[in-house]
């Protein structure tokens, strides 16, 4: 049976009006976001990943028109989501939720727990009275572990694990079809990083969720993700399920990634020859013609440095955009 598309992106755009430091000339325009596709089925997981900069909150953000895309179409269960009104969009995020990467800083310290994760049912589902949220609040608190009788508490008396949890249990007490979970566990220690991510895979088994998990993080994408998305300078240069990516890398920038991720085994990465990039990535106010990578690729060519590579198939269930890749 196949599995049903939940969320498509097609040719999606993103920009930024930057002002010119002369009033003479026109405001420069920065592509955060650029082109990017992809289709994510109902149950999986999509991994998205790339160096700071690289465009991956801006695209999550952009998938829940938090920002204004310019280009493209977000078919959400057959709905294009930058065809609807203002009212609409708003009925629509009741099944697509966010998780922020501060935990800390996502809450709102004047609110205590309870009316911290009951603000969305007061939004989404106004018919419920206060008996019922509480109740729901108690049950989602338990489900992130949590322990209810913390309900009445402020979000200085947690720490940065049990504050997470609050911003999950924020995120699925609506029961939500679709959660973005923007760099969730970058700001927590290894060990409360293992653990945010085993409840995110069974609060996923448990409410049938969708995820999008932005990361830079790549062993956390590994353990997580069903599917991954390889983004440079706001483009899309590699694709396909997470098994394959990571066994198969094809894509020069995605090897050197893979490369640079560390090994918990000290004889091991001794052994693994590390690539290392030179420079810094471009400037999407400036973005090099042809390919996008081509400034820092040691496999570049001149058609490289003229041409934008298409996205090719390299194998079942992978794609790269390279004139170079590796191929089985």
């Amino acid at each position: 049976m196949a599995e049903r598309s939940l969320l498509r992106v097609e040719n999606l755009t993103t920009q930024f009006e930057i002002p010119s430091k002369s009033f003479f000339k026109p405001p420069l325009m920065l592509t955060a976001v650029n082109n990017v596709s992809f289709d994510l089925a109902e149950g999986r997981t999509l991994g998205i990943v790339g160096e700071s900069g690289c465009g991956k909150s801006t695209l999550g953000r952009s998938i829940l028109r938090l920002l204004k895309s310019q280009k493209g179409r977000i078919l959400w269960q057959g709905r294009n989501l930058l065809d609807l009104s203002d009212e609409e969009m708003r009925a629509a995020r009741r099944d697509m939720q966010i998780i922020f990467q501060d935990p800390i800083a996502s809450l709102d310290p004047r609110m205590t727990v309870g009316d911290i994760i009951a603000e969305p049912l007061t939004v989404f589902e106004p018919k419920l009275t206060r008996s019922q949220r509480l109740d729901r609040v108690r049950e989602i608190m338990a489900a992130v572990g949590l322990v209810p009788e913390m309900i009445n508490r402020y979000p200085h008396e947690f720490s940065g694990g049990q504050a997470q949890r609050i911003g999950i249990a924020r995120a699925v007490v609506t029961r939500p079809k679709l959660i973005i979970c923007d760099e969730p566990v970058s700001a927590l220690d290894v060990s409360i990083q293992g653990q945010v991510i085993t409840l995110l895979r069974k609060l996923r088994k448990e409410f049938g969720l969708t995820l999008i998990f932005i990361s830079h993080d790549l062993s956390v994408v590994r353990l997580i993700s069903d599917d991954v998305l390889v983004l440079y300078l706001g483009k899309v240069v590699e694709a396909g399920d997470c098994a394959t990516v990571f066994e198969h890398p094809a894509h020069p920038y995605t090897q050197a990634l893979f490369s640079a991720a560390p090994i918990p085994d000290p004889k091991l990465a001794r052994l693994r020859s590390r690539i290392r990039l030179q420079g810094d990535p471009p400037s999407p106010l400036n973005p090099p013609k042809g390919c996008v990578f081509s400034p820092r690729c040691w496999k570049a060519t001149d058609v490289c440095r003229t041409e934008m590579p298409p996205t090719e198939l390299v194998r079942p269930g992978q794609t790269a955009a390279c004139y170079h890749m590796d191929r089985p």
